[in-house]
């Protein structure tokens, strides 16, 4: 049994939560928080570092740069060299100051939908166009079209390639063949790669990740890496995150744009927690592992068991349950709006992931076994509720 208890219900309510700043009746699972208290050594090292009482300008000291060392060698066997890593305040400043520096305004740069929403906002925000490679969805199955990725590629104005690795929301974990194939096609079309690698510590357990970097040589040489303590620790309010690029011209360029944009100093708390999560909390983190396996497991069997007309995506990382709800909808905007209203839950919008997610929800369960059930209890009312009012034609 596990010595940290992730059905521990902690009141988030009224604490200026984004997640949870929602009327009484309503219960969100849509944004990636997870509702945790986290890891007793991150813990400790706040409550070190607050006993200091003094919280004046921070470096950013050997410790923080082994423990990501450290951790991508043990955990994931692959060597970070400690030249290759820059702090950064988090993943999205990073990617946003990257597409400003890596880009020139008008160029397009590419992304793999249904991705991660923000990924749209750092791009249009910043006088760039999007330029879609759409995964091809078949038999509940996500894989690549690469006669289409490399179309895109191909088009001289496309000059950035954000990959998501493991994906959000689709929770797909990239093998080796696939990434050096996508390695392979950047450099031949001379398009950098900027990986966002945020989500691969959230994977089921025994299961892992390959670092783009580590996929080959080319890999390497043409790619920024983002990678956090932030999703996996539940520490995204300290702001603290790292980028590491193993090309000394490519490293020169993205530094100078991250110390631009005033994006790579840290505050006084981001250091000392993200050494306190990869030095020591790594059994933490696999009980947490556990705990969302079998939530996605209830999860699963409750759509099966209660004859939903859902169907759960497979995934093998990330703590999101992407499903398909086509069989009874093809507007889940509208479907997402009736289930709020109806019955207080709060879910993501398939749509908001890319057009080709508009028949699609992302359920966030990284909760206790209780909330969980309450969610899936309201899911299941709203749907049939919706279906009542709303037959599909």
């Amino acid at each position: 049994m596990s010595q940290f208890d992730f059905n521990k219900e902690v009141n988030r309510r009224n604490t200026s939560s984004l997640k949870w700043d929602v009327a009484e009746n309503e219960l969100p699972m849509w944004v990636a928080d997870m509702d945790f208290a986290i890891a007793p050594a991150i813990e400790n090292s706040i409550k070190k570092r607050l006993d200091e009482a003094v919280f004046g300008y921070s470096i950013v000291p050997d410790e923080w740069y082994d423990s990501y060392i450290n951790w991508w060698n043990t955990r994931h066997n692959f060597k970070i060299e400690k030249d290759w890593l820059i702090f950064s305040t988090g993943v999205v400043p990073s990617i946003s100051s990257i597409v400003r520096k890596i880009t020139t305004p008008g160029e397009k740069v590419l992304v793999q939908t249904p991705c991660y929403n923000i990924f749209f906002n750092s791009i249009v925000n910043n006088g760039r166009f999007i330029s879609e490679a759409p995964l091809t969805y078949q038999n509940g199955q996500y894989s690549i079209d690469w006669e289409d990725l490399e179309a895109k590629l191909s088009d001289p104005q496309t000059s950035l390639f954000i990959l998501c690795n493991p994906h959000n929301p689709v929770g797909k974990i990239w093998d080796l063949e696939t990434l050096q194939r996508i390695g392979e096609l950047c450099l031949k079309y001379n398009v950098t790669v900027l990986s966002d690698e945020i989500h691969c510590d959230i994977t089921l357990p025994n299961t892992s990740y390959i670092p783009f970097a580590k996929a080959s040589e080319t890999c390497k040489k043409i790619s920024i890496t983002c990678i956090a303590a932030s999703k996996a620790f539940n520490i995204a309010g300290f702001q603290s995150s790292a980028v590491f690029i193993a090309d000394p011209f490519l490293r020169h360029k993205v530094n100078r744009g991250l110390n631009t944009d005033e994006v790579a100093e840290p505050n006084a708390f981001a250091i000392c927690t993200t050494i306190a999560a990869f030095n020591e909390s790594a059994d933490w983190l696999d009980a947490l592992r556990e705990h969302l396996a079998n939530n996605r497991k209830q999860a699963q069997e409750f759509i099966v068991n209660n004859n939903l007309p859902l169907k759960l995506v497979n995934a093998e990382a990330t703590y999101l349950l992407w499903i398909d709800c086509s069989a009874f909808t093809d507007n889940t905007n509208m479907f997402c709006n009736f289930l709020r209203k109806k019955t207080g839950l709060y879910i993501s919008k398939g749509a908001s992931y890319g057009a080709c997610g508009k028949t699609f929800i992302r359920v966030n369960i990284a909760c206790t076994e209780k909330t969980l059930k309450d969610g899936l209890e309201r899911l299941k009312t709203g749907v049939k509720q919706f279906i009542a009012q709303h037959p599909k034609l």
